[in-house]
């Protein structure tokens, strides 16, 4: 049977690289190749909810507008808008030069021309509970209309977005990929399989994904943006490996068998960095090394919600508890011997260096303190941690080692953490759902305003229709939420949302573990893939030259 299965899966490998082959192989055409080692769920964009999902989504399909590499709003598929002075409607003005794909679904196969109508149905779509995106918390600040979203289509190339109040992060918020415009037909006709038959208006159109093994995305050569004069994207294809190892596909790109890598792995960390975070001399003519600030915070997660099952008798539930495990560990040491150095200590908010809201001296976060975590324990009842339940913490490999790190400094001041490892996208359902009480998670951007980051502990954004996925209610944390919400001026939200997250800290339903940096490592032979602080791969930029 497992020969059958090794059989099956060797000529779904065959027929997939040959089928491509014949679109890039030896004729001169560029393929550019990365490794996906989570998996894809879904090529949906209503639920590109992770790393993986966006990526993808990214290449596959546009919104309203979209955030250049300094994170600024720049037109996309809208040429142009207006906002009115309340801050209360948005007129966006769309070009008449964009297509869908060419799919079946249109007559004679050609893809139909995008009008208004179609981000009208679009983000009503998103907005459906009977979809249950995990995005549809981005239509909140709309107003309703008949039930609906109050969005409409003036005409062909003109769309009214109409909020019950001003809110500023918004139009930055619709360049998120789970506002990507999407065909009626399409959907309509592929109906659940839509997840598996996207028809979007990117760069890159679909071509085939067998789950697990092979994704592939050719160029779409009725692609509406150009770049001096070039249409893009300049890349003619892209192919998607799913190797879970991340060690095995560190190996195929240093082989040459894979272009892209993103982000630290233990695996591999000290054979591609130097102990003080540079490239390993032996790579430099091989391989390109970037890094920035990336606007990605890695945390603790503790289930603040009494009533769920969960957790009876948790001991988490106290915050005295949830404080010393803050005190309890040295994040310094960690991010040296860990990470080479690769990230900053999360020793200050939930809020990332280089959002308005962050400070670097603020009043609240978490140092190193034993001593003080002892005295917490002690207070919560539980003296050098006697009597104290052990906790579970559920994380999956790639973060094991900080985890084990975590795990012996708390030992010390006599909390037993018990470790539990899932694959990935298990681990992500789970925390989506409440059904695990200490999760480690991550929060990256999803637009460059601290809202976002502090939008997961409001409590009208409880998982799984939010992102509140520690499931905080604190009123005093939603009213200044609120009034947040309505100021638009820069420097007084800042001033509201460094409250919230000093607020944040002093509950601690997260423990902040680090503030990451991006870090990609490609070919010699790649040009124009840039970085972010979103770490959103953006590829119709991208060239691929001879090696």
């Amino acid at each position: 049977m497992q020969k059958a299965i090794k059989l099956l899966i060797l000529i779904i490998l065959l027929g997939a690289s040959s089928c491509f082959r014949n679109k890039s192989g030896d004729d001169g055409k560029t393929v550019f190749r990365y490794n996906e080692s989570a998996g894809i769920t879904s090529l949906d964009p209503v639920f590109a909810r992770n790393q993986a999902n966006i990526w993808a989504v990214n290449q596959l399909f546009n919104g309203l507008i979209q955030l250049d590499t300094a994170l600024l709003v720049k037109p996309c598929i809208a040429r142009t808008w207006k906002i009115s002075q309340d801050g209360k409607e948005y007129t966006f003005f769309l070009r008449n030069d964009v297509f869908f794909h060419d799919n079946p679904v249109f007559p004679g196969g050609k893809g139909r021309r995008v009008k208004a109508e179609d981000f009208v149905y679009s983000l009503h779509r998103l907005a459906d509970r009977k979809i249950a995106s995990p995005g549809a918390w981005v239509m909140g600040p709309v107003s309703e209309l008949n039930g609906q979203p109050d969005i409409i289509a003036f005409d062909d190339t003109t769309l009214i977005i109409k909020l019950k109040k001003g809110f500023p992060p918004f139009l930055g918020m619709l360049g998120m990929q789970y506002c990507s415009v999407v065909p009626r037909e399409a959907v309509e006709y592929y109906r659940d399989e839509f997840r598996s038959n996207p028809v979007g208006t990117g760069p890159f159109r679909f071509k085939l994904w067998k789950e697990g093994v092979k994704l592939v995305m050719l160029k779409n050569d009725r692609y509406f943006e150009s770049e001096k004069g070039n249409r893009l994207p300049y890349l003619d294809a892209v192919a998607v490996s799913f190797i879970i190892d991340k060690q095995t596909a560190f190996l195929e790109f240093v082989k040459g068998n894979l272009d892209f890598i993103s982000g630290l792995d233990a695996s591999y960390k000290d054979e591609i960095l130097t102990p003080s975070g540079r490239l390993n001399p032996k790579y430099a003519g091989r391989i390109r090394m970037s890094s920035q600030p990336y606007l990605n915070t890695e945390y603790l997660g503790i289930l603040a919600d009494k009533n769920n099952a969960v957790m009876k008798n948790n001991p988490l539930l106290k915050r005295e508890v949830r404080q010393a495990i803050n005190y309890g560990f040295d994040r310094k040491r960690m991010m040296r011997y860990l990470r080479n150095g690769i990230g900053y200590p999360g020793t200050q908010g939930f809020i990332p260096s280089g959002l308005p809201g962050f400070a670097e001296n603020p009043g609240f976060g978490y140092h190193y303190d034993p001593v003080k975590a002892r005295q917490l324990l002690s207070q919560a009842g539980y003296p050098m941690g006697k009597g104290m339940p052990p906790v579970t913490l559920s994380t999956n490999a790639s973060y094991l080692d900080l985890c084990q790190f975590i795990q012996s400094q708390l030992s010390q001041i006599g909390i037993d953490m018990k470790i539990d490892v899932s694959p990935p996208a298990t681990l992500r359902e789970n925390i989506a759902q409440a059904r695990v009480p200490f999760f480690r998670g991550s929060w990256i951007a999803d637009y460059p305003d601290a809202e976002n980051y502090l939008s997961l502990f409001y409590s009208q954004n409880h998982s799984p229709e939010g992102p509140n996925y520690t499931q905080y209610s604190n009123p005093a944390f939603d009213r200044l939420y609120d009034a947040a919400g309505m100021e638009n001026e820069l420097s007084n939200r800042s001033r509201i949302y460094r409250a919230m997250d000093s607020l944040i800290m002093q509950d601690a339903p997260v423990i902040v573990l680090y503030y990451d940096q991006v870090l990609r490592l490609s070919r010699r032979n790649i040009s124009g893939l840039g970085s972010n602080p979103l770490n959103l791969l953006e590829l119709k930029r991208v060239k691929k030259t001879e090696k």
